[in-house]
């Protein structure tokens, strides 16, 4: 078998094997819409027989001395063959109607359960896997690619088989009929199945070419979107067109190649199909003269041709089709395919109700290979203590957030909990244990209360207004129209820097976890909303292990005790009073003062202002 071959049985082969999980739960109505379908060839092969009793019988009235006997022309026999094919061709309408229905409810089932499953799996790839990826492409596969599955699985697929069982039928009464016409339908068969073998192969190559050059040209649509402020603000606007252009024209070349391909087979069906027909005609009308059939079998082997040849087309039709959304297939197959770096353990630990004991030892991490993050690196943190980690960028301080969380697991030593390996315990579990606030306070599309719920969905409404005083954020809500039920824009774009600091932080109230991990929460905040954040964050840390990783000198001093990290390594730990702040963040060449200072010339904004205009 030639390569092109093997990559394409190969490539539809998992395709097939992706959507046969979901295709068991629509049994009935696959069942259903294949008994239909099935109806329908039963229909087509009865549907020119009254066409045949008319011409034979008109024939022997008009004098002609046919081979078999039959009824002379008649009013009533003209009008029970003109029903009988009204009848005939509304059942057949109504058949294929039936199973259309049928297939699509199947097919569309079938996408939406595997675009569900294809999202759950996207979810449990670690941070690591999702920095490796384009998001714009995973978009791509989740949506698009998913969506012409439906043509392998039902759309194409079943109406296929079908296809080939209309195909078979129609030769096998050909046979009957007469030898000669089904010995011709079959050679049509045979040039179809060649025609198709050198087609498809190239087909497939092309189409997964499209489907990759879509998948970039969605990445840089979406990066482009979510970074559009950089774009205009440094006039990147053409570079980005550059690039996009690039990628579209790309994306265009390899769709016109495959569809070139797929029209080029479906053309050459066409003259084949011709073909047969002229030499059915020739050799028919011949066997006519030669009385070996009659006029009636002529029209019926013609009939049965035409509506042989049909499946003939909807292969060369559905072959094009099959090979571009086999090639999406592969495409999902291959996401799927990525195994999660970080899962839950077969057999965890029960669970306990943790104190907040954090530990980390002889811990190693590197992002990649000769390049460590964190170098052995000891730390440990007592039981609602409320530490601050600083120092240069680069050096590891974030990275340790992420272990707690489990978003990372080190290459070498133990991040343990309560004494427990954090490997051996729950995910999800462990992860409700941890209350995460990052310096960039992620918001849904949605109200405010919906996203400060995030944090605890079971929780009351009373939980909920209590979390977003807390946390402040009732200072800004009760000036707007509809408090928190306000709608926020996608990103949370609608609101101030610090009020949706405040937000996420009031989701960190609601989940009231025994550990809390700051990520820079006051970064980039100015003045007003720095002091209302550190307050907020002062109560929020109250009672609970408290890991605050910082830049800014004053919220690091608000800790019990600073963690000095450089290099992957603790260089220096204390008493926050006796730290060497200055001397670390000048090591940065940010001390946060300053950083502080700037935010607050450029980005001043009062703390209880209502949400902005661009809303």
């Amino acid at each position: 078998m030639a390569s092109s071959d093997r990559l394409r049985a190969s490539a539809l082969r998992r395709t097939l094997g992706l959507v046969r999980p979901h295709l068991r739960g629509q049994r009935l109505l696959l069942a259903g819409g294949a008994g239909l379908l099935l109806l329908e060839v039963v229909w087509r092969v009865l549907e020119p027989w009254p066409t045949k009793l008319v011409v034979d019988a008109v024939s022997r009235s008009l004098g002609a001395d046919l081979q078999d006997s039959g009824p002379p022309a008649s009013l009533q026999l003209l009008l029970a063959c003109a029903l009988a094919t009204i009848t005939i061709i509304g059942f057949r309408a109504i058949c294929n109607f039936g199973a259309t229905v049928l297939f699509a409810n199947g097919g569309s089932r079938v996408a939406t359960q595997l675009r569900a499953r294809l999202f759950a799996h996207v979810q449990t790839l670690s941070r690591t896997q999702h920095g490796a990826s384009r998001s714009g492409d995973v978009v791509q596969r989740l949506v698009s690619d998913i969506g012409r599955l439906q043509e392998v699985a039902i759309t194409a697929g079943m109406p296929l088989l079908v296809n080939v069982v209309t195909l078979l039928a129609m030769i096998g009464v050909l046979a009957w009929i007469d030898p000669v016409m089904a010995v011709v339908a079959a050679i049509a068969v045979v040039v179809f199945l060649l025609f198709s073998r050198t087609s498809t192969g190239k087909i497939t190559a092309a189409s997964r070419k499209t489907r990759r050059s879509e998948g970039d040209l969605a990445s840089i649509a979406q990066e482009t979107l979510a970074g559009m402020t950089l774009v205009q603000a440094y006039g990147m606007e053409r570079e980005r067109s550059r690039q996009f252009g690039g990628s579209n024209l790309k994306s265009l070349k390899d769709g016109v190649k495959a569809r070139r391909l797929a029209a080029g087979l479906e053309r050459r069906t066409d003259v084949l199909v011709g073909v047969s027909t002229a030499a059915v005609l020739f050799l028919g009308g011949w066997r006519v003269l030669d009385g070996a059939m009659t006029p009636g079998d002529l029209v019926i082997v013609l009939t049965y041709l035409k509506t042989a040849m049909k499946p003939l087309r909807d292969l060369a039709k559905y072959t094009g089709r099959i090979a571009r959304a086999t090639a999406s297939g592969e495409r999902v197959a291959d996401l799927l395919d990525i195994e999660p770096e970080i899962v839950s353990p077969a057999d965890p630990v029960a669970k306990w109700p943790v104190h907040g004991h954090v530990s980390l030892s002889g811990v190693r991490l590197a992002y990649e290979p000769g390049v460590p993050v964190l170098r052995g690196l000891d730390l440990t943190i007592r039981p609602g203590e409320h530490v601050a980690v600083v120092g240069p960028s680069g050096s590891g301080k974030s990275t340790v957030g992420a272990l707690l969380l489990r978003l990372l697991d080190p290459d070498e030593g133990v991040v343990a909990v309560d004494g427990v390996d954090v490997r051996r315990v729950d995910l999800g579990w462990l992860r409700s244990q941890v209350a995460l606030v990052q310096q960039e306070a992620v918001l849904f599309t949605g109200t405010i209360e919906e996203n400060i719920r995030h944090g605890r969905p079971d929780a009351c409404d009373e939980e909920v207004e209590e979390a977003a005083r807390l946390a402040r954020v009732t200072q800004f809500t009760d000036l707007l129209p509809d408090g928190l039920r306000t709608v926020v824009s996608e990103r949370g774009g609608s609101l101030s820097g610090g009020q949706r600091q405040r937000v996420s932080l009031a989701r960190a109230f609601l989940r009231a976890a025994p550990v809390l991990v700051l990520d820079e929460p006051t970064t980039g905040l100015d003045p007003d909303n720095v002091l209302l954040v550190t307050d907020a964050i002062r109560d929020l840390a109250r009672g609970r292990t408290t890991v605050v990783i910082t830049h800014d000198v004053e919220t690091a001093r608000q800790a019990e005790r600073v963690i000095v990290v450089e290099h992957g390594c603790v260089t220096w730990q204390g008493p926050a009073a006796e730290a060497p702040l200055e001397r670390v963040l000048d090591e940065d060449g940010q001390p946060a003062g300053d950083v502080r200072q700037d935010a607050g010339r450029d980005a001043r904004q009062d703390a209880t202002e209502p949400l902005r205009s661009a809303s």
